[in-house]
């Protein structure tokens, strides 16, 4: 009678381990999790890295840039790089 007292804890408690670790603690993996994608980002297509550069050419500031075609200033910098490499 023992063992089996000891065995139906063991699940109990094994059951309650796996519900414990699907809930994320205070919902800071639920945030990592969320917004992480598998594999590369989705860039710019041809057509809006053109014209980004044309709008940079122009004279419009970087950072306003980066906050209308949602990207950080660095990746704005690193698409008018490699559009001024291929020139």
């Amino acid at each position: 009678m023992a063992a089996l007292m000891l065995l139906v804890m063991g699940a109990f408690a094994e059951f309650e381990r796996s519900l414990a670790q699907g809930t994320p603690a205070g919902g800071h993996r639920t945030g990592q999790t969320a917004w992480s994608l598998p594999g590369p980002q989705a860039g710019l297509t041809p057509k809006f890295a053109a014209e980004l550069a044309a709008r940079a050419a122009a004279g419009e500031p970087k950072s306003v840039l980066a906050c209308e075609y949602e990207l950080s200033r660095e990746t704005v910098y690193q698409y008018l790089r490699r559009g001024q490499a291929s020139d």
